[in-house]
């Protein structure tokens, strides 16, 4: 074989093929067009140097655009989804050299009719990949067949369901959270006998999968160490926040000697709140996410240790997992499991200040 230069260009590959360097060119990204004596030829060459063609520089050379979609529950400015959609359109942003582009579509997390429609738009756009915050299995398995129907790659985030078999998923193990939690909580208020679990619910409906598992995870850790405990509830509202003191107040009123809780969804600001307003002050109370008005009431002692998941992220790395799918063609590791952070408020600054 002829004398090569160190790196090997395309057209290097034609001259040993006795092909042009179009030929070269539609063999390596799978084009048709080339005769299958040139095809076999090509691709002994490329098997005899090991070639490795430069994907990056392939795809910035490309006209093509990507549409990909995003489905989130709905939520105001300052919810924790706000820092999964930062995540998105910074990587959006990051990868904007490539022709992507991102369209936000949102459902109501306690209305599963509301995932389905805003499913079905979203195969009416026939996007190239869909980011997804996925609802109860048999509800989003009716989206998922669908866009495996089309062959659109799609990415889990927040919440897995390992049936459906996403490119990617991209969030915390929620089950091995709720045990960590319940290990936490009990260690710090020195082996309670009666816990409260505050819920959001809706007509039956917690409004995620996560916080079904890591209400599972918690419960294993307290059946397997704290038997006897004894665990309550109480349902708040997710649309109704006014009727939450009331719901409070008749709680503790009957459960006088519960002095520790734990909320799965990122609104434990709501209970820390209600306990400065009343000026309840021993109660451990743990939660989950970094919203402002969470560190607030850390910072305040309302809230006594929170549990964080890196959302910007998740959202990040799910537009770049389908960029290295579709564009650089890489191969994607499939289970991404986040950090289970655990925060007090001696170390919460230190954490928000390494993040920016």
């Amino acid at each position: 074989m002829d004398e090569l230069p160190e790196r090997i260009r395309i057209k290097d590959i034609a001259r040993l093929a006795d092909v042009s360097v179009g030929t070269v060119d539609r063999v390596i990204h799978g084009r048709s067009g080339v005769s299958e004596k040139s095809k076999k030829r090509v691709e002994e060459i490329l098997e005899q140097l090991n070639y490795q063609p430069n994907m990056y520089a392939s795809a910035l050379a490309s006209n093509k655009k990507y549409l990909f979609v995003s489905l989130l529950p709905q939520h105001v400015e300052g919810e924790y989804w706000t820092a999964v959609e930062k995540g998105i359109t910074d990587a959006v942003a990051a990868f904007s050299d490539f022709n992507i582009s991102i369209k936000m579509c949102y459902y109501d997390a306690y209305d599963y009719t509301s995932f389905t429609s805003a499913g079905n738009a979203i195969i009416a756009e026939h996007p190239d990949g869909v980011i997804v915050s996925p609802t109860i299995p048999q509800i989003t398995r009716n989206f998922t067949d669908h866009l495996n129907e089309f062959s659109i790659p799609y990415i889990f985030i927040d919440s897995n369901i390992p049936d459906l078999h996403p490119l990617a998923f991209y969030g915390q193990n929620s089950e091995r959270s709720g045990y960590f939690a319940a290990k936490m909580l009990m260690l710090m208020s020195d082996k309670a006998d009666e816990i409260v679990i505050f819920r959001q619910i809706k007509e039956g409906i917690i409004g995620s999968n996560q916080q079904e598992n890591r209400d599972k995870g918690f419960r294993i850790y307290m059946k397997e160490h704290f038997p006897s405990c004894r665990i309550t509830e109480l349902n708040l509202h997710p649309k109704y926040p006014i009727e939450d003191e009331q719901l409070l107040d008749a709680y503790f009123a009957e459960h006088p000697e519960v002095t520790c809780g734990i909320t799965f969804n990122s609104k434990v600001h709501i209970i820390g709140e209600y306990l400065e307003k009343r000026g309840i002050k021993e109660f451990n109370l743990v939660g989950y996410d970094l919203l402002k008005r969470n560190v607030t009431c850390l910072k305040n002692g309302s809230v006594s240790m929170l549990i964080a998941q890196q959302p910007e992220i998740q959202g990040y790395n799910g537009i770049k997992a389908l960029c290295d799918q579709l564009i650089f063609k890489k191969e994607i590791n499939c289970i991404n499991y986040m950090p289970i952070d655990l925060l007090t408020v001696e170390t919460v600054d230190f954490y928000l200040d390494f993040q920016k």
